[in-house]
């Protein structure tokens, strides 16, 4: 009789084992699925991330850099946005809105609305890829981006690029994630 009990309780025992060790394991792949799941979700709707894929946003934006942007509809002169562009997505810095007048000489030097513009961010003036007329006003509810690279960067100075609609911009690109030692904000 002592041994029927022992085996029955033997049996029992892995049987229990087995069954608390798959609560664990489902319970932890519903976790990571569930973590997963908010990862993407923020990252769609709330703060996209990008890998800066060119040369145009040098020096502020190096080619691989990985970046956050926010998903904001106050946009302003200086900010630099992401936006869709023929099923892709470019990253600028926006140097005009709505109604302003841009007038770029011959040798990159930028008027915005008959002020010389502080560009404390770009390293080297330059006409680049332009096929517009200036002056030019930028037409309502658009704005005008450039590169900070100008002399390689494609943007508002090209037809192929022009300005940007508002409902193309997916928003302002704020914070560099990767590589590790340029985390931070970006100016």
């Amino acid at each position: 009789m002592m041994d029927e009990k022992n085996t029955t309780e033997q049996n029992t025992e892995p049987k229990s084992l087995r069954n608390a060790f798959a609560k664990a394991l489902f319970s932890t792949i519903c976790s990571i699925v569930t973590a997963a799941a908010v990862i993407v979700l923020v990252c769609n709707f709330i703060f996209p991330v990008f890998r800066v894929t060119g040369s145009g946003m040098e020096p502020t934006l190096s080619k691989g850099q990985t970046v956050l942007c926010n998903k904001s509809t106050d946009i302003k002169k200086g900010d630099i946005i992401a936006f869709y562009h023929n099923k892709k997505v470019l990253i600028k810095r926006v140097v005009a809105v709505s109604d302003d007048i841009i007038d770029i000489s011959g040798d990159g030097s930028v008027e915005l609305n008959g002020k010389k513009l502080d560009e404390p961010y770009i390293s080297k003036k330059s006409l680049g890829e332009c096929d517009i007329s200036f002056p030019f006003t930028v037409p309502d509810s658009r704005y005008f981006v450039m590169g900070d690279e100008r002399e390689i960067s494609v943007d508002s100075r090209s037809t192929a690029v022009g300005c940007v609609a508002e409902e193309n911009i997916i928003g302002k690109v704020y914070f560099a994630v990767t590589p590790f030692g340029s985390m931070g904000k970006i100016k």
